[in-house]
């Protein structure tokens, strides 16, 4: 029988390359290249990210053959370096490091100096004639050994080397003395035996397994699943090992350890930026215990090893085509390099350098374009919470709406528009908004509410508007009645200042500064560059001209989304949509519709004027009644107040009416109930009102030498007679409105597809229906049989901490169940009509994932909040990247 071949999972690193980055991780893909390339880097070996699978699989087991491939890597890096590990005259000390394919900075786990103990601390002082480093050296390794290998409480080590400071009367570490280090030594290892009830290990093999594994380990930390999950990088990827022979920057003062980017990762600015510590290890730069210097300062320290390390960044610059970050480390007047990778940078700095290295000749528009990542365009386009700032947050809940602001909380929405109006800013604090709360979001700076999820009612109406907004903040407690919030230790009464960080989803007690977006001569380039690439048009949600202006402001090329019963909930015609809900008859609903229709058509006019010779998608009124009237559990409080005390018997039997309005009107799944077309079906007078008002706004603005071109949406069909039945009611009064106005203008009817129905029936419903819109929030909702704010509420984090669901169906597209209805939807509807118009409106909409699924369709456009127009811009344009670059592999 054959052999089975074994599994290489170690590799030297001369043996790998920045091409083998998904099998050795951004860093052992790093260093291996610097090696090729003959810079000073540290010898050392790579253990794959295979093998970390393989340890997940195997039930957190080493793979049957790694252990002895690294006892022969050991052997190699004995070779080269002619040191020995555990040899009492010239040992060999090694760093454990991880890494993984996608950069996940402070994420997972290091072990420096891996490979001392007694005897080979011995050798260590011997060899370098410095007690005191050599004590150094060893003390971090036990702390390090201690916290990460063993889990123990790190806060315990730095208890002890602040009270053995303080004992020494010194302020920094490098200031102890050998005795002093020796008895700081003898601390760590008590803590060490009494947290896990054995001696510190002497054995260097048994301490590299203990780390190798802890590395493994690290990969699934809640830390760094956190950081997965915000950044969209996959679970099953695992982390690769770099295990490399340890250089010192702790040695002396012609010593040292630095961080530094090629560029400046905060502004995109051409020139080195980072920080160097003398006589310190690498932990000491990141962790900022001591206080660091500019790197440009090593240009006076130490002149001639600056200027190598500006030559090795500059050809690594230009090798990757991109800002590199970079770790390195001198060691007694030596340079050694660590580590390369491609920087983290800030969406400012993404763009200037973008832009910077097309200009530079290093990389084409197309790659500059790909390179940016959409949703760090929200950092210039929403103010943010300043980095710098010195705040720390009270609380944390779910970012839904990006940006930062500042206001007095207040925590119902008459006051926060009363206060709002009085010139007050306000941030609208609530359990939970509804669409009673329109007017309280409008004049609000920003939204908090203590339930809900990124799909909720506060988050979908804040993104419309462009407030800030934090939804799902479970810590913090919200009190309406007595107007407090409590967090963090913190009470926080009506009218005291919080801010909100709705990109990040912090909240802070009082002002914290901000920082205003300024959209560059470099944005609007890089922007002008998608634009030329990308096929799908982006188009925006928006219910009222200020929202138009802003989508074009942004670039966006139509509204995909005008959703009237927005314009129903303000102030001045509420009292009159409740009045033409409480009618008896149709007669006397047709007489208080009357008065809606001109304020009706004044809507309809602003948007339409606002995009002139664009297209406007108009959706007739879609919501359940009861959303419009008083909420029904308010009103049993209040009615059972009155009864209770004899007070304002009129008021009484008022509200006893109302009650009983809503009680007929109320139903076990209003999600599925009366609204939508089923509304426009069983109320035709309410649609016929708004499709009068869409096109005496239109024909006037034609008038006027405008270019109106309204689309009627009729949303929830579940089958085609739906469509026709209403459509039997429309078309009569456009043709009438035209007639009477004696001008003729461009229009469509169509559909949202929001229904499992509808997507399995287009190929008929395209027969009557000029356009098809996706509606993905209802679609998702009926396909998964989920209710949103439940679901995000009481499941979905779990579902997606299990692994059950990949990713949030609310947040992205799901592609085999939501998309496969799309794709039916998109094939047969073109099939029966192929000029079909074809769109999303829901909030997938602005979600770059999502918006390359739509390129894939071939959809016409895709519609966002205008905030994020520039965001689904750079996506459609990425998609177009992608499928070339797949194209050609």
């Amino acid at each position: 029988m054959a052999t089975a071949i074994k599994q290489k999972f170690v590799y030297l690193f001369q043996e790998g390359s920045k091409d083998m980055r998904d099998l050795l991780g951004g860093k052992g893909a790093g260093v291996a290249e610097m090696t090729r390339a003959g810079m000073p880097v540290p010898p050392g070996f790579t253990i794959t990210t295979e093998a970390c699978r393989e340890y997940y699989r195997g039930g957190r087991k080493f793979p049957a053959e790694l252990w002895g491939q690294v006892e022969a890597a050991l052997m190699s890096l004995e070779e080269q370096t002619g040191k020995r590990f555990d040899d009492e005259q010239n040992p060999l000390l090694v760093s454990v490091r991880s890494g993984a394919k996608f950069s996940m900075p402070g994420m997972m786990d290091t072990v420096l100096n891996l490979g001392l103990y007694e005897r080979t601390l011995r050798a260590l002082t011997e060899l370098t004639g410095d007690e005191r480093f050599a004590l150094d050296a060893y003390r971090r390794f036990i702390q390090m050994y201690g916290k990460i290998v063993k889990g123990i409480d790190g806060d315990r080590f730095e208890e002890a080397l602040t009270e053995g400071k303080r004992h020494a009367g010194v302020r920094s570490d490098p200031e102890l003395t050998p005795d002093q280090l020796r008895e700081l030594v003898k601390a760590f290892k008590a803590i060490y035996q009494k947290e896990t009830g054995e001696e510190f290990p002497d054995d260097p093999k048994h301490q590299l397994r203990g780390a190798i594994e802890s590395v493994f380990a690290s990969w699934n930390t809640p830390r760094a699943v956190a950081y997965r999950r915000l950044e969209r990088i996959p679970d099953d990827l695992g982390t690769a090992v770099n295990v490399q022979m340890m250089v010192f920057g702790n040695m002396a003062e012609n010593s040292g350890t630095g961080v530094a980017f090629t560029r400046n990762p905060i502004t995109g600015e051409s020139q080195l930026y980072g920080d160097f510590l003398l006589n310190a290890q690498g932990e000491d730069v990141v962790a900022g215990i001591r206080d660091t210097e500019p790197i440009s300062a090593l240009d006076k320290r130490m002149p001639e090893v600056f200027r190598e390390f500006q030559d090795y960044a500059g050809k690594l610059e230009q090798h990757y085509r991109d800002v590199q970050d970079l770790e390195f480390t001198i060691e007694r007047g030596k340079l050694y390099m660590l580590q390369t990778r491609s920087a983290k940078r800030t969406g400012e700095a993404a763009v200037n350098i973008a832009v910077a290295l097309v200009e530079e000749g290093l990389i084409s528009r197309e790659e500059a374009v790909a390179r940016v990542e959409p949703r760090q365009l929200e950092q210039l386009i929403h103010p943010r919470v300043d980095p710098s700032a010195k705040a720390e947050p009270i609380g944390k809940g779910v970012p839904a709406s990006p940006g930062a602001a500042t206001g007095e909380a207040v925590f119902d929405a008459d006051r926060a528009e009363e206060w709002g109006q009085a010139g007050r800013a306000v941030i609208l604090v609530r359990v939970e908004t509804n669409p009673s709360d329109v007017h309280g979001m409008i004049a609000a700076r920003g939204i908090l509410t203590s339930t809900g999820g990124t799909a909720s009612h506060a988050a979908l109406v804040a993104r419309g508007m462009g407030r800030p907004c934090i939804v799902g903040a479970s810590e913090i407690a919200v009190d309406l009645k007595a107007r407090t919030l409590r967090a963090g230790g913190a009470t926080v009464s009506e009218g005291e200042e919080i801010t909100i960080d709705g990109t990040t989803g912090n909240v802070f007690l009082g002002k914290v500064p901000t920082i205003e977006p300024k959209p560059s001569r470099n944005f609007q380039t890089l922007l002008g560059w998608a634009d030329g690439i990308r096929k799908l048009e982006v188009w925006a949600n928006g219910d009222y001209p200020r929202d138009a202006e802003k989508a074009l402001e942004n670039g966006a090329q139509g509204i995909g989304l005008c959703r009237t019963e927005h314009m129903f909930m303000e102030e001045e015609r509420l009292p009159i949509v409740r009045a033409m809900i409480m009618a008896e008859t149709t007669e006397e609903r047709e007489q208080h519709l009357a008065q809606l229709l001109p304020i009706q058509r004044g809507d309809f006019h602003g948007i339409l004027q606002a995009m002139s010779g664009l297209p406007v998608v108009i959706r007739l009124i879609d919501p359940p009644l009861h959303e419009f009237l008083p909420n029904y559990e308010e009103l049993v409080a209040r009615t059972s107040e009155l009864r209770a005390t004899g007070r304002e018997p009129e008021r009484l039997a008022e509200l006893e009416t109302v009650m009983a309005r809503v009680e007929s009107l109320r139903e076990v799944n209003p999600m599925l109930g009366l609204r939508g077309v089923r509304l426009s079906i069983l109320y035709p007078e309410i649609t016929r009102m708004q499709v009068r008002a869409i096109l005496e706004a239109a024909c006037d603005l034609k008038q006027e030498g405008s270019d109106p071109r309204p689309e009627i949406m009729i949303p929830l069909v579940g089958t085609l007679a739906e469509l026709q039945a209403v459509k039997a009611e429309l078309l009569p009064v456009v043709k009438a409105v035209q007639e009477e106005k004696g001008v003729e203008v461009h229009y469509k009817f169509g559909t949202m597809i929001e229904i499992p129905r509808a997507a399995l029936t287009a190929g008929e419903i395209a027969s009557e229906a000029e356009f098809f819109s996706f509606g993905t929030n209802d679609l998702t909702q009926t396909t998964f049989g989920y209710s949103r704010d439940d679901a995000e509420r009481a499941f979905i984090v779990r579902y997606l901490e299990q692994k059950i669901l990949k990713v949030n169906p609310f947040e992205t597209i799901d592609r085999p169940g939501v998309g496969r209805l799309m794709a039916l939807a998109v094939t047969e509807g073109r099939a029966s009509r192929p000029d079909l118009e074809v769109g999303i409106c829901g909030e997938h909409g602005g979600d770059p994932d999502s918006i390359a699924f739509c390129h894939e369709l071939g959809l016409t456009y895709v519609s966002c909040s205008p905030y994020r127009v520039p965001v689904a811009r750079l996506a459609a344009a990425q998609a177009v990247v992608a499928e070339r670059a797949d194209s050609t592999e």
